[in-house]
C-alpha cells in the first residue's frame, strides 16, 4: 500500500537549532545544481565557478585581505571545516613550507597537540580522534570565554593549532580572538577561528573575530546556519593557499588531478544555495536579520529574568536560562524543540525563523506550566 508522502516538520516551534529555513532563492538554486559535483571541478566547471564565488563572498564577509584570492571551499558543515583546519595545521606543523612551526622538522602525528577552550564544538574531539592528535582543552573565564592565560600555559612547541570560538554553541560567546592569535604566533602554531554560527552575525557587531582583526590562519563559517542557505553548506576559509595545499591528495582517475576536500564527491546544491543566499541577503538582509535576532534575544532574556530565572546575559542572539528540569520537560512535551547546555540550562537560539510571536507563545506555555 502506498504510504502518504512525508512532510518536513515546521520550524514554528524549533528554538534550539542553529539551522534555519533557507531563503527561497537559495532553495531554488540548490535544486538546479543538485546533481553537480564540485568535488571534480574540471568536469563540473559551472558549479566550480559558483564555488569560487561562494568562497569570495564568504571571504569578503570575514574581512579576508584579498577575498578574490582567498583559499577555501564549501564544506558539508562546521564539523568538516574544523576537522580540515586541524588536519591542515597538523600537516604543516614543523614542515618546510614557510610555516611558523619552529620545531625544526616534521613531527609524528602523535607528538602534535591542539589547544582549544572548553567551549569548543565537539567536532574538535572528533578531529583529534580521527587525526590521532592530542586535544588540550582549557578552562573558560567567568563569562564563558576562553581563558587566555590558561591557553598560554597549555601551548608548547608541539602545538600545531590554537582554536578560538566566535559564537559558542552553548552561550553565544566570542573568545578574545586577538589575544589567542598572539599566543598562537608566539608558540609557532596556527590559529583557527570557529565562527560556524557567529560568522553571519558578527560583521554587524564591534567584536574582533575576522581576518582583519587578527592573524587568523583558517576560519569556519557556515552559510547553512544564519546565512540561510540550504543544508549542507558549511565553509572553510584560509588566509593563504598553503593551508589547502597541505590537504591535497592526488585523484588520478578524475579530470581534476588533485583534491583538498574531505568528502570528495559533494552535491552542488550547497554551493549554489550559498551563493544565492548571499546574493539575496548580503549585506542589508543579513544586517536586518541579525538586529532582529539580537532584539528578540534581549527581549526573551529580560522576560525570563522578570519571571525569576537566572539568565546568562546574551552576547549574540542565544539565550541560556536556569529553568528547572520539570518545566523544561513540560515544554518539550508541549512540542517546543528546546535543548540544554552542558550545565543544564534551557538554551534558545534566536535564528531568523524565530519570531517575537513564537517567543510570546513559548512564554505563554511556560507561564501555564508554572501555575
Amino acid at each position: 500500500m502506498r504510504q502518504p508522502e512525508p512532510e518536513p516538520q515546521s520550524f514554528d516551534r524549533v528554538l534550539s537549532s542553529m539551522c534555519t529555513e533557507p531563503h527561497p532563492d537559495a532553495r531554488a538554486a540548490a535544486e538546479r545544481f543538485l546533481a553537480t559535483n564540485p568535488g571534480d571541478p574540471a568536469t563540473y566547471d559551472a558549479v566550480a565557478e559558483l564555488e569560487a564565488r561562494a568562497v569570495e563572498g564568504l571571504a569578503a564577509l570575514a574581512a579576508h585581505p584579498t577575498p578574490a584570492d582567498a583559499a577555501g571551499y564549501v564544506t558539508s558543515g562546521g564539523t568538516e571545516a574544523n576537522v580540515q583546519a586541524v588536519r591542515s595545521a597538523r600537516n604543516r606543523h614543523g614542515g618546510s613550507d614557510g610555516s611558523r612551526g619552529g620545531s625544526g622538522g616534521a613531527r609524528s602525528e602523535r607528538d602534535v597537540n591542539v589547544v582549544a577552550p572548553a567551549s569548543a564544538h565537539f567536532s574538535f574531539t572528533k578531529a583529534a580522534a580521527l587525526l590521532d592528535v592530542e586535544l588540550r582543552t582549557v578552562p573558560l573565564d567567568d563569562d564563558y570565554r576562553a581563558d587566555a592565560e590558561a591557553v598560554a600555559a597549555a601551548v608548547d612547541d608541539a602545538t600545531a593549532l590554537v582554536v578560538g570560538v566566535a559564537g559558542s554553541t552553548e552561550y553565544g560567546r566570542v573568545d578574545p580572538i586577538s589575544e589567542l592569535a598572539a599566543i598562537a604566533e608566539e608558540a609557532g602554531a596556527r590559529f583557527h577561528v570557529d565562527a560556524a554560527w557567529g560568522g553571519f552575525v558578527l560583521p554587524f557587531t564591534d567584536r574582533d573575530w575576522s581576518f582583519a582583526d587578527a592573524p587568523v590562519d583558517t576560519l569556519t563559517i557556515d552559510p547553512h546556519k544564519f546565512g540561510q542557505a540550504p543544508v549542507p553548506a558549511g565553509g572553510l576559509l584560509a588566509r593563504e593557499d598553503a593551508a589547502l595545499d597541505a590537504l591535497a591528495v592526488e585523484t588520478p582517475y578524475l579530470e581534476s588531478r588533485s583534491q583538498a576536500t574531505l568528502t570528495g564527491t559533494r552535491s552542488g546544491a550547497g554551493v549554489a544555495g550559498a551563493v544565492a543566499a548571499m546574493d539575496a541577503l548580503w549585506p542589508d538582509g543579513y544586517r536586518e536579520a541579525a538586529e532582529r535576532a539580537a532584539d528578540n534575544a534581549e527581549w526573551l532574556a529580560g522576560e525570563l529574568a522578570a519571571r525569576g530565572y537566572d539568565v546568562v546575559e546574551p552576547e549574540l542572539p542565544l539565550v541560556a536560562a536556569d529553568v528547572p528540569e520539570s518545566e523544561f520537560q513540560a515544554l518539550r512535551d508541549a512540542g517546543w524543540k528546546v535543548s540544554r547546555t552542558g550545565s543544564g540550562e534551557l538554551r534558545v537560539v534566536c535564528m531568523p525563523h524565530v519570531t517575537r510571536a513564537a517567543l510570546r507563545a513559548f512564554l505563554d506555555d511556560l507561564d501555564g506550566i508554572r501555575r
